[in-house]
């Protein structure tokens, strides 16, 4: 998907507001027509039948037909697109829900057929056409896709609105050199390669992290409701914009350069959804519930999933997933397995052979080598034996 940042005018930005409200509209009445549908009773209507029954309301509502058609009706062949993919037993979509006022903004549009075009002001600047709205500006940052039949219009939750064309674009050619490489994930170091690189992904500055802070104790005490609660959500919102636009910019970064650069690709196969699951600790009184949440957003902050998911879109066939069982308690050099020989986060030394460097890229190499260790301390090919320091001098 190629994304612009959009520039809509004051008078504009009406309008997509209403399409945006007609287009959640539609779709959560086709949400509600499937709630009510059980296996065993009648089918529930599919896109044929949801279309008449769209000109049916356009029809009777004037504020309905005040839209455009084409985004009601695209509204629609996403919920079917949406349905489809839930009932595919191979497709891990979740069935369609709800989508509500603020979080989700946003509309597709088709092409007009001959008369559908993107124009280009200047070297920065370009205008794609909307219904209802006419010529919207956006910022040209990078070569328009030939050939797109569709676009997406969406506003984000810091008052942002964004244009994305329905195109995939080429994987990255591997650059045929054998080459592989493993990659361990964490927290301190966002990812440490096996030839012992450390990528750190970009955050908030300290400056922002204590505006960020101060705002989130002045929305604590302001009334729910009020114009100063909205204006204080808004500027949150920018700043959590600015850090996901860092990420995103960081993994597609990283992604394109280990996608160039290695033939294979070898990462942790990680349960992030279940690794950031709430913290109830203990009944009665709950421990370590803080650190945890803590723990949690970290990994979240870190991008974890996304840079896997880029480097399989980029690099198909190219990325393997490998067992992370005591990657980290293992020596790359000796095969010793041993909680111990983790000093601390960052170094690894082992109490067998004295191996020291630091404790990601270890691992990271061990994921690279493919070993999946056992808790008994084999890897399938080789068996390492843990053995004792005295008996290596000896």
């Amino acid at each position: 998907m190629s994304q612009y940042r959009l520039l809509p005018s004051p008078a504009q930005v009406a309008v997509l507001l209403d399409h945006c409200a007609h287009a959640r509209y539609v779709w959560n009445l086709a949400v509600e027509q499937h709630q009510h549908w059980r296996p065993g009773r009648a089918s529930a209507p599919r896109y044929l039948q949801q279309s008449r029954q769209l000109t049916e309301a356009r029809a009777e509502h004037d504020w309905l037909r005040a839209g455009s058609q084409t985004v009601q009706q695209q509204a629609l062949r996403d919920f079917a697109q949406a349905t489809a993919a839930f009932f595919d037993p191979q497709s891990p979509a979740g069935r369609p829900s709800w989508r509500k006022a603020g979080r989700n903004e946003g509309f597709r549009i088709v092409g007009r057929g001959n008369q559908w075009d993107v124009r280009r002001l200047s070297r920065k600047v370009g205008q794609v056409w909307v219904p209802k709205a006419g010529w919207v500006r956006f910022r040209w940052s990078r070569a328009v896709p030939v050939g797109v039949k569709s676009y997406r219009v969406r506003m984000d939750r810091a008052g942002r609105w964004h244009l994305t064309f329905a195109a995939i674009p080429a994987p990255v050619p591997a650059p045929g050199n054998g080459q592989a490489v493993g990659i361990d994930r964490g927290v301190a170091v966002s990812a440490a390669l096996s030839t012992g690189e450390l990528l750190h992904i970009p955050g908030l500055n300290k400056r922002e992290q204590a505006r960020l802070r101060r705002l989130e104790r002045k929305l604590a005490r302001a009334r729910r409701g009020s114009r100063p609660r909205g204006r204080v959500r808004l500027a949150i919102a920018q700043i959590r914009a600015r850090e996901t636009d860092r990420r995103k910019d960081w993994v597609e970064k990283a992604s394109t350069n280990i996608a160039r650069r290695f033939d294979t690709i070898k990462v942790e196969d990680l349960r992030i959804k279940n690794m950031t699951r709430s913290a109830k600790g203990t009944a009665d009184p709950g421990r370590n519930v803080r650190q945890k949440a803590v723990l949690n957003r970290g990994i979240l902050r870190s991008g974890w999933g996304l840079l896997v998911h880029r480097l399989e879109q980029k690099a198909p066939g190219r990325v393997e997933r490998i067992n992370p069982a005591f990657t980290s308690q293992r020596c790359s050099a000796c095969g010793h397995v041993d909680a111990r020989s983790r000093e601390s986060q960052a170094r690894f030394v082992c109490t067998a052979c004295g191996y020291a460097c630091h404790a990601d890229v270890n691992a990271a190499i061990n994921i690279a080598a493919g070993h999946a260790v056992t808790a008994r301390g084999g890897d399938g090919d080789t068996r390492p034996v843990n053995r004792e320091p005295h008996l290596l001098a000896s």
